[in-house]
């Protein structure tokens, strides 16, 4: 059986990394900002487990920790996902810029 190189997975974490990191700061609707977070944490959570099988094949110390941070990431999508709907009924728009004229 033929194993995938650590140099092809970490190529795709890099990959994935940085095109949450152009979503982030190029999109102004917070939707797709949102997806550009979950875009940056599925590749640590892609580096945690391919350090795990490579560094430390007997041990699930990656495992353990990239189930955490699903664990975390759904709860941040919750409740950005409440915020940005509060947003679009005071303000009928998801835009960054309308956010940022938020009167209280």
């Amino acid at each position: 059986m033929n194993e995938v190189p650590v140099t092809h997975i970490l190529f795709l974490s890099t990959a994935l990394f940085f095109i949450g990191m152009y979503g982030l700061f190029t999109r102004r609707n917070m939707i797709t900002m949102l997806m550009a977070v979950e875009l940056i944490l599925n590749s640590v959570n892609i580096n945690f487990v391919a350090f795990n099988k490579y560094l430390y094949p007997g041990k699930l110390d990656g495992v353990f920790f990239t189930i955490f941070i699903i664990t975390i990431a759904a709860a941040e999508a919750a409740v950005a996902i409440a915020i940005i709907i509060n947003l679009y009924r005071s303000h009928n728009s998801i835009d960054v810029e309308d956010a940022s004229e938020m009167k209280y």
